[in-house]
């Protein structure tokens, strides 16, 4: 059954519920609004709110549990051969029962368990749709009616909507904190099964990283090494770059903007510079590694020195052009919210518009200057596409930017591509570097909150 169809009826007829809520307040109230409690509009809110909120609730609770219901139950019913394979087994057995339920390729020869596991699982899903919309309309009819016999002159139908309205609000943030916390946790937790492996002080001390081990005793291979410094050196020294080229840049583009540019100027030069956000950054990878990377090692070779084909400075430089627009939007919205005031009054004791700028503005629009750069280093850390194409794989314990480097992003996701043994401390040390560079993108957030709040200024 079609999610969206669904969902997108359900928005429909609580907007026709809402016109007759409306309508009927009005009847009820002889046509005279001012006998109302509330405004018409808000009887129309609160019988669509009734209507169609408890039916989409429903309707994503249903896709949260049914499929995993389903799943049990006909895992409940395989053959005494099939339950008595490994967990993972039994899972990939079951992934194939759905597959063929569906009619995609399976990964196994099709036999009559799998096949009677197949239309035992159509059906349970037939059944699950029908319930679910005889689901839907009941809690539509039931859900209307209920606010339907409520309205009358005297209902106090705004207050209801306010609160209900509120409460809503109240979930969806509960729903964004507990998303995160999930996140956190999720990583948290394997990284501790890493470091039941690895010791935290090889990890974190580590000065080599060589992520390649035997996953069976039988099996040939590296013991592997994880120290997290050549990573972190690397993604320092690309974020680095990008700094020395996007703070500049950006912020003598804001400066420019906010207080030499005309209207006309200003109405389509901001916009223009804006769009270099909004370019996918695989675009930038391949104009780091088809234009800038050559570039410099054919330039480093004319004078001599040697370019290695993916460095950190192909890779840092078109980050920091992919990063201007942060910074410059942000300091542009700094340096405008400064009080006209304090430039009149720079003016008035003779201070130039130079001095004015650099004596008064820059110095009242800091911290709002350092929180941008700040999250613009997060934006810059947490790179990856860039740095794939333009810098390399290779975990370098180096300062100089000539060099192919690589970054904790890119190594993560190396780790994590293809087929992966999630008991290998190969795999588990993807989740150790997420909660690194999460800690180390949490500091710097909070650095900028400290900043901002602690040295703002406010204005009236």
């Amino acid at each position: 059954m079609n999610v969206a169809v669904l969902f997108l009826s359900l928005v429909l007829i609580s907007i026709a519920a809402y016109g007759f809520g409306r309508r009927y307040s009005i009847q009820q109230a002889a046509g005279d609004r001012r006998k109302l409690h509330s405004m018409p509009r808000y009887y129309g809110y609160y019988v669509a709110l009734w209507t169609g909120l408890p039916a989409i609730v429903l309707l994503l609770l249903w896709q949260f549990l049914d499929q995993g219901m389903i799943a049990g139950m006909v895992a409940a019913g395989f053959p005494e051969a099939i339950r008595a394979l490994p967990p993972a087994e039994q899972h990939l057995y079951l992934n194939d029962v759905v597959n063929l339920a569906k009619g995609n390729m399976v990964s196994a020869e099709v036999d009559a368990a799998m096949q009677h596991a197949a239309d035992h699982f159509k059906h349970l899903q037939t059944l699950s749709n029908i319930a679910l919309l005889a689901g839907l309309v009941g809690l539509v009819i039931a859900g209307a009616a209920l606010a339907i016999r409520q309205i009358n002159p005297k209902f106090r139908s705004r207050p209801r909507v306010e609160s209900l309205v509120r409460w809503v609000l109240l979930i969806s943030a509960l729903i964004a904190i507990l998303t995160t916390v999930g996140i956190v946790l999720s990583v948290l937790f394997e990284s501790i099964r890493f470091f039941k492996i690895v010791p935290l002080t090889d990890f974190l001390f580590g000065l080599e990283w060589s992520p390649q081990m035997a996953i069976r005793a039988d099996q040939v291979g590296s013991s592997g090494a994880f120290g997290i410094i050549p990573l972190l050196a690397g993604t320092m020294l690309v974020a680095l770059i990008a700094m020395l080229v996007a703070v500049p840049i950006g912020l003598m583009s804001a400066i420019y903007l906010a207080e030499f540019s005309g209207p006309h100027l200003r109405s389509w030069a901001k916009p223009t510079l804006e769009i270099l956000a909004g370019i996918p950054t695989v675009v930038y990878g391949f104009f780091a590694a088809l234009v800038v990377a050559p570039m410099l090692r054919n330039s480093g070779g004319m004078i001599g020195l040697e370019v290695s084909s993916e460095s950190a400075l192909a890779a840092g430089l078109v980050m920091g052009i992919m990063i201007i627009p942060f910074v410059s939007s942000l300091s542009d919205d700094v340096i405008n919210a400064v009080p006209q005031a304090m430039r009149d009054g720079s003016y008035a004791m003779g201070a130039t518009r130079a001095e004015t700028i650099l004596r008064v503005i820059v110095p009242a629009a800091l911290p709002g200057i350092v929180g941008g750069v700040l999250l613009a280093v997060s934006r810059a850390i947490g790179e990856t596409m860039i740095v794939v194409m333009a810098a390399g794989l290779t975990a370098n314990l180096t300062a100089n930017p000539l060099d192919s480097v690589t970054t904790i992003t890119v190594q993560i996701v190396t780790l994590l591509v293809g087929d992966q043994e999630f008991d290998s401390p190969k795999t588990l040390a993807a989740f150790a570097l997420g909660l690194s560079l999460f800690i180390v993108t949490l500091l710097l957030n909070m650095l900028a909150l400290h900043v901002v709040h602690k040295y703002r200024e406010e204005y009236e």
